[in-house]
């Protein structure tokens, strides 16, 4: 019996090397323009990330497990969204890309940072909510104690 390769199915592979395709792609055109600027922004968000925000956020991540105890995941989930939201739309929320923003979409740039803190706000509401329902739920299933 010969040792299978580990590929996956036709359709997996073709999958594959489209998404290489259409990335190569991608990074072409984002090269064309000045390429030393680009390529030194990403090394240096590589490295800034590696090196200091990921120690940060583990950190973090182990005092809120320490102090949160096994409701951590009411907690980090929508501080997950909230924080990747924020890095999405960080120019906008700053407001540092405001005449850009209106010269290339004919739109106010106002507002991103009030509606990022609702849906935050959103979240970690909807968060406390499940987590409460969860607890109330089982106090009920929980038989009483006996003296």
């Amino acid at each position: 019996m010969r040792p299978r390769l580990p590929l996956g199915s036709p359709l997996q592979i073709l999958l594959l090397v489209c998404s290489f395709a259409l990335a190569g792609y991608a990074g072409v055109r984002l090269l064309e323009g000045d390429w030393f600027r680009i390529a030194l922004w990403f090394a240096g968000a590589a490295v800034l990330h590696d090196l200091v925000l990921l120690p940060l956020y583990a950190v973090a991540d182990r005092a809120l497990g320490a102090a949160a105890g096994r409701y951590v995941m009411y907690v980090r989930v929508p501080a997950a969204f909230s924080a990747l939201l924020l890095l999405v739309w960080f120019p906008l929320i700053t407001g540092r890309v405001e005449e850009r923003y209106r010269s290339a979409t004919g739109l106010s740039p106002d507002g991103f940072l009030a509606r990022w803190l609702l849906i935050t706000a959103v979240l970690f509401g909807a968060s406390a909510a499940l987590c409460a329902l969860r607890v109330r739920r089982a106090a009920k299933e929980r038989p009483p104690a006996v003296h």
